[in-house]
């Protein structure tokens, strides 16, 4: 399976839906955006908080051409919080920030439409 940001790209291999139900997607509010010079490409350190189960995880996110670090204190985000910890430079990143590339390739995250609970699991 091969991953693609070109909007263009054919859909990915198919999946089961044991393969769907293995991929733990959660909803967090960020709590602390700070900045991150020694990534290669410009990123934030996010700290966020998915709640009393799974508590406050960090990411590095590549989101800083379509998102200022003050808008995003309190905002609702989606991340995947079963991937093993990442180094990326100086940090461990704990969870992936989801996102869709803009007509630019610029990353525009992905949060609800309205507010709901941290930890909330995609379905």
């Amino acid at each position: 399976m091969h991953a693609s940001n070109d909007p263009a790209a054919p859909a990915a291999d198919p999946i089961t839906f044991d393969d769907w139900m293995r991929v733990d997607v959660r909803v967090g509010t960020i709590v602390a955006v700070d900045p991150f010079p020694e990534a290669r490409k410009p990123a934030y350190k996010l700290t966020i908080d998915f709640g009393e189960v799974l508590g406050i995880k960090r990411s590095s996110a590549q989101i800083t051409v379509r998102h200022s670090a003050d808008e995003l204190i309190g905002r609702q985000v989606a991340a995947v919080v079963n991937f093993p910890s990442r180094q990326i430079g100086p940090m461990m990143s704990e969870v992936l920030t989801l996102g869709f590339p803009d007509a630019d390739g610029a990353v525009v995250l992905v949060s609800p439409a309205h507010p709901v609970p941290n930890g909330g699991r995609l379905f």
